[in-house]
């Protein structure tokens, strides 16, 4: 037994000095503590899924915004189909359209509708008593007679006259035809071109499909009206086909003056407008007036000889 104790102790005396030699080259620096920040800085942490999702739901939003601005901003633009424009800022200029791109045809309602407007206008009404009033003071039917009651024969047959050819022409013909009762200008151009192209429209229209097609409408609304009016109220003596002719003849030369006329009221619109532009911008940058006052001319020096 006390072999046993002898030889345990003279073992563990020999391996002190091998485990000094080891202690001593042993490197504690490894073991030293290290900073928080540099322990994150070269540490790779895992991304957050949730911030990875937030990001791609904002991008979606980013893109339906997008797509929902844009097709807004087309459907404005294919929504105007009517104008509400005036010539001379005064008569109705509904059914015309100074850009022909991306337009929607008009449906059969709203052919009835925008034509209705025009002709219950309160300046159709100023328009038709003038006129009137020419027929009035020429005297051109003498069986209406003069006074009150030939004022009002007048007033009636011109106010007729005009919304039974309105009504035909832009609304019940180009609705059983399937034909565009609208005026797209052409804008641009010599001004030869532009009058051909305004006098044209009278025998050449669109249709609701967008394609060019001969003016059914226009010739045969006007020519209904003539026989209309001709043959139910004038004047006995006024009935007749000479005067059918005569009259939608008229018609179709007052429809060429009014296209020529929408073709280019934008130009004198527009120079009107910026005429008054240079007046005011004249008047924003004219010097203002200054009174100019001479010196005062100083008092001769006193003569002491």
């Amino acid at each position: 037994m006390r072999f046993f104790l002898y030889a345990g102790v003279l073992a563990g005396v020999s391996l002190i000095p091998t485990g000094a030699a080891q202690a001593q080259s042993f490197d504690l620096s490894l073991y030293r503590a290290r900073p928080v920040k540099d322990f994150f800085a070269q540490t790779k942490l895992v991304e957050s899924p949730f911030a990875a999702a937030a990001q791609q739901a904002a991008s979606q939003q980013s893109t339906t915004a997008q797509t929902q601005t844009g097709t807004t901003t087309t459907t404005t633009a294919t929504q105007q189909k009517t104008s509400n424009d005036r010539l001379f800022y005064f008569l109705p200029n509904f059914l015309t359209l100074e850009e022909s791109d991306n337009v929607a045809p008009l449906t059969w309602k709203e052919k009835y509708k925008v034509t209705l407007r025009g002709v219950v206008d309160p300046s159709e009404f100023v328009l038709v008593g003038f006129v009137a009033l020419i027929g009035q003071a020429t005297n051109d039917n003498p069986t209406y007679g003069q006074g009150m009651e030939g004022y009002a024969k007048r007033y009636g047959t011109a106010y007729a006259d005009n919304a039974i050819e309105n009504m035909l022409a832009s609304a019940v013909l180009p609705s059983l035809l399937h034909q565009d009762p609208r005026y797209f200008q052409l804008g641009h151009g010599s001004t030869g071109a532009r009058i051909w192209h305004a006098v044209s429209r009278v025998a050449i229209t669109r249709s609701d499909s967008g394609k060019h097609e001969f003016n059914f409408s226009e010739i045969g609304g006007a020519l209904g009206a003539a026989a209309i009016s001709t043959y139910s109220y004038h004047p006995e003596s006024e009935r007749g086909f000479g005067n059918v002719i005569s009259v939608w003849g008229t018609q179709i030369g007052w429809d060429m003056a009014t296209y020529v006329l929408k073709e280019f009221w934008p130009d004198l619109r527009r120079r009107a407008h910026k005429t008054q532009m240079d007046r005011d911008r004249d008047a924003a940058t004219a010097p203002a007036a200054t009174t100019s006052t001479s010196p005062a001319t100083p008092p001769p020096a006193p003569n002491f000889f």
